[in-house]
């Protein structure tokens, strides 16, 4: 009875020790799990492998994607419903042109997160310094505060039918800089045979106003004047946007095709030179294989001063407001936007790099030097300006507006002149 007595004794202090010996069970209760949202589906194909890698060496912080948006308007539509019934994502990869949007809503709400003093804490200026060019920062920054770091950068660059270019009196290694010069190379290129586009800037059909903004941006020019809230290329610099598009077709020889047919077309040896994503530098090669040799080049500036080039893509943003995860979300950020993650990134997708360290001997070096059509973009990195968006959130509704005038002006249906009033007032209508 006393051996039973004792037995027992034993084991209930045994029974009493076992959680307090459990250290799997307490590691696992210090475990962050971060919900993560980006956009396009065809992403996956970096987001995956690089979650999987940051895991391995963060074995306490767990990522657990969501089902990614469509694309980057869905994505914002997704996000600022989930604001609204507090199920936000704690990190989100929001583009660049609807960032500005996306803060101006959460921000008033703490639902998203300055990283100023997370950067502090990483030595500040000397960390953004060291990692991102000043533009390329920038492409994170609304009203003066670092809310996002830059994960994928595209701007657009040319595709050179070097052949025809040399045929043509030019030289493919050296393209003319500004559009002037473009357009005129484009002229003699269509002039060898009048079934030959001597370019491509597909303005006319393209999804978003990436192109549109690009006219504006390497003028010099800007797409919303932060005083008034109105349109900012209410000028020569808009209505040269539109003369040099009406150009195209009448000096350059451009057909008028979507951009995926335009692309064909390319490929098909029958055009001289196409702007495009450099995304795309895969795809063109496969299309183009041996019929010609192609090049790339980096998209001209008529003010090489002021003149840029609009960057697409997106910047990660911190929306949890819980300190735990706000740690855990920092570390993917950083680990994100560096440079091993983005020379994986740049290998995948063809974009230019966000971390200027990438470009090095460790990284991206070799690789460039194997593929030096993708190497163009990141050419452009110290001109990347931020993808602009227009105040009210209708960006969308406003650049199928545009682009149909825009369609009406390179057709000859619409001066130039005429054009710039019409979108002129429909967007400030529209911004309204």
């Amino acid at each position: 009875m006393m051996l039973s007595r004792r037995n027992a004794m034993r084991a209930l202090a045994l029974g009493l020790a076992l959680p307090a010996l459990s250290v799997p069970g307490l590691a696992a209760a210090q475990e962050v799990t971060l919900n993560v949202l980006y956009n396009l589906p065809g992403f996956t194909k970096f987001h995956q492998p690089l979650a999987d890698q940051f895991m391995q060496d963060n074995p306490d912080i767990k990522i657990n994607f969501l089902a990614p948006a469509p694309g980057y308007n869905e994505g914002q539509q997704q996000v600022l419903r989930a604001a609204v019934t507090g199920n936000l994502p704690d990190v989100y990869f929001s583009g660049y042109n609807l960032t500005a949007e996306l803060v101006h809503k959460l921000a008033p709400r703490n639902q998203i997160t300055d990283l100023g003093p997370f950067i502090a804490a990483e030595g500040g200026q000397a960390f953004l310094d060291e990692n991102y060019s000043p533009k390329m920062a920038a492409l994170g920054v609304v009203d003066g505060k670092q809310y996002g770091l830059p994960v994928n950068a595209s701007s657009p660059i040319m595709y050179v039918n070097a052949d025809l270019v040399t045929k043509a009196g030019g030289d493919p290694e050296h393209m003319p800089a500004t559009f002037p010069e473009l357009i005129a190379l484009a002229g003699k290129i269509h002039a060898l045979d009048p079934k030959i586009a001597g370019m491509g800037y597909d303005i006319n059909g393209w999804p978003d106003d990436w192109l549109w903004q690009a006219l504006i941006f390497e003028q010099g020019g800007t797409l919303v004047d932060p005083a008034t809230g109105t349109v900012a290329f209410d000028n020569e610099i808009g209505l040269n946007a539109l003369k040099m598009a009406r150009e195209f077709v009448t000096e350059g020889g451009q057909s008028l095709l979507d951009w995926d047919q335009s692309r064909q077309q390319f490929g098909a040896g029958l055009t001289g030179f196409i702007f495009s994503t450099p995304a795309h530098v895969q795809t063109i090669e496969g299309l183009v294989g041996d019929r010609f040799k192609m090049v790339t080049a980096t998209f001209p500036r008529d003010n090489k001063d002021a003149g840029g080039v609009p960057t697409g893509g997106n910047s990660a943003v911190i929306l949890t407001q819980d300190k735990a995860k706000q740690e855990a979300a920092w570390k993917y950020l950083k680990w994100i936007t560096g440079p091993e993650a983005q020379n994986t990134i740049v290998r995948i997708t063809g974009y230019l790099p966000t971390n200027k360290r990438a470009t090095g001997e460790a990284y991206l070096a070799p690789y460039y030097l194997e593929h030096p059509n993708v190497k163009t973009a990141s050419l452009q990195a110290d001109r990347s300006l931020p993808w602009a968006g227009y105040p009210g959130g209708d960006s969308v509704r406003i650049w199928r507006m545009q682009r149909d005038i825009v369609g009406t002006v390179m057709r000859g249906e619409v001066s130039p002149e005429n054009g710039l009033k019409q979108i002129v007032e429909q967007t400030n209508a529209l911004m309204k």
